[in-house]
């Protein structure tokens, strides 16, 4: 990889503090993409993560570990560490049920995260860290947040320690540059405050010193089942129907911060997904199919009548179906099964799974950040190099490292992080451009599929073609001709990248 070479080739020509970032920032390009899911405090995030990493292993319920920031990475053996504040390791049992414990039993001001190791496929591609909700957090656990993400000060030495001069040990500063998430998913439910747009800005300040945008930034609608049809204009009364168009009303709210704005059910999908769903589950909810249309809609009407209407179905296990599915699950399972008597518990499950909206969710993380993770990470250590050279305090280091990146941009190959960089600067504001040639620049960034990246997904190759040729002209014109020196910069970058998507379509 180019930055990599980069590191390594200035790291001999800067000062031993800037070459242990360096070596930081190389170390990050060589793991995988990591991904920070974020939200207001009760917003399902923990479960959502379960879903994700496809176990129920962070807790959802109050407790000491919600107040911390946990990672979750690959390793060959399951384990989970407590990190405290001092650099010290501590091994943490999982408890019976094969979940972080919830409380702790230690003085969770000495620390400083969790670290989780587990056996799971899909953290090899992927570390994702489970935060404290923002909102209603504590003082020392938005510290704690910030410190892991890079948005405050690391720990200060104590009064009895001194920084040595020349010492290759991270100052402050260094360390907050290469520290946090290259990747951020956002988690909303159905009311999305007024102040969403800063927290999530304060919360991605922190991410590798970028801000979010439609490149390293998506959110998901959570508990999309609690959305009443009627609320929702449009929405015919379908609850999911509700909760696409409000996802759609929150994606421009949030816009352009985060590439787009999913609903999920996180519960269902964590049931259905991490093993909670069971044949019991299954033979419970067959037998509530058998009731009587009219009795079952009684019951259906809320939690407390559905568990305390006396049935054949015993008390205990109506209310673990309402833990698993909630109300909505429960329904959407029974009409499943009248629909198809003979279906079985793990055809179930996968209906359940589908109505959870989890694959459209996982796609879309995969073509935001899996397809382009080299890319995200690449231009996230770009910044921390920056960041890193400027934070030395020696004009001639910051001038020599600043030159490297000029010429490694003008490459051919760095095209990708141009882009990447001309997307972050009008997303951010930073450079001012007419609304729809940014809606232009924001397609053409923060999509992979060529057709999405053109606005004319499913055309003709032909079509495409002529359609990427002629708008590479016009960019180039543009540039040329009435833009302002920061859009020009811009424009030269979005013709490069029409006329490499033709060169594409025509090979």
């Amino acid at each position: 990889m180019s930055v990599a070479n980069l590191c390594h080739r200035l790291q001999p020509q800067v000062s031993a503090r800037t070459a242990a970032g360096f070596a930081e920032v190389l170390r990050r390009l060589g793991g995988p993409l990591q991904v920070a899911v974020a939200g207001r405090i009760k917003s399902g995030k923990s479960t959502l993560v379960n879903a994700l990493i496809g176990r129920r292993v962070a807790p959802t319920d109050v407790g000491e570990c919600t107040r911390l920031v946990t990672r979750f990475q690959y390793g060959t053996v399951d384990r989970v560490e407590i990190v405290f504040n001092d650099g010290r390791k501590q091994v943490l049992p999982f408890s019976a049920d094969g979940m972080i414990p919830a409380e702790l039993g230690i003085d969770i001001d000495q620390v400083s995260h969790i670290e989780a190791y587990l056996t799971n496929a899909v953290l090899q591609g992927m570390t994702v860290i489970d935060t404290p909700g923002l909102g209603s957090l504590d003082a020392a656990s938005v510290s704690r947040t910030e410190e892991l993400l890079g948005a405050a000060k690391h720990r200060k030495p104590d009064d009895d320690e001194e920084e040595e001069e020349g010492s290759d040990e991270l100052d402050d500063t260094s360390r907050n540059a290469v520290a946090g998430a290259e990747a951020v998913l956002y988690v909303v439910t159905q009311g999305v405050r007024a102040d969403d747009q800063q927290a999530l800005a304060a919360f991605t300040a922190a991410t590798a010193s970028r801000e979010a945008g439609p490149v390293n930034a998506i959110a998901v609608l959570n508990k999309a089942d609690t959305i009443a049809p009627e609320s929702v204009d449009g929405s015919g009364g379908d609850v999911w129907k509700a909760a696409t168009l409000l996802s759609e009303k929150q994606a421009a709210t949030l816009k352009p911060r985060i590439a787009d704005v999913l609903p999920v059910i996180g519960l269902i999908a964590e049931s259905a997904e991490s093993g909670g769903f069971t044949s019991p589950d299954a033979e419970a909810l067959r037998q509530l199919a058998e009731m009587d249309d009219d009795i079952l809609e009684t019951m259906l009407i809320s939690a407390d009548i559905f568990t305390s209407w006396e049935c054949d179905v015993a008390a205990g296990t109506r209310l673990r179906l309402l833990e698993k599915l909630d109300l909505f699950g429960v329904r959407y399972a029974v009409e499943a099964i009248r629909k198809e008597p003979e279906i079985t518990a793990g055809s179930l499950r996968r209906k359940l799974l589908d109505a959870s909206g989890l694959e459209a969710v996982r796609q879309r993380l995969s073509i935001v950040f899996a397809a382009r993770a080299d890319g995200i990470k690449a231009a996230a250590a770009l910044a921390s190099v920056t960041a890193l050279a400027h934070a030395s305090g020696d004009p001639a280091e910051r001038q020599r490292v600043h030159d490297a990146i000029e010429v490694l941009l003008a490459k051919p190959e760095a095209h990708q992080l141009r882009l990447l960089e001309a997307l972050t600067l009008v997303a951010s504001g930073a450079v001012d451009m007419p609304e729809d040639l940014s809606e232009e620049v924001l397609r053409v960034g923060s999509n992979a599929d060529i057709g999405a990246q053109l606005g004319k997904p499913g055309a003709p190759r032909a079509e495409l073609a002529a359609h990427a040729l002629e708008r590479a002209g016009w960019w180039r014109s543009f540039a040329s001709f009435g833009a302002t020196p920061a859009q020009s910069r811009v424009a030269h970058v979005v013709h490069r990248a029409y006329f490499l998507i033709w060169q594409q379509i025509r090979d």
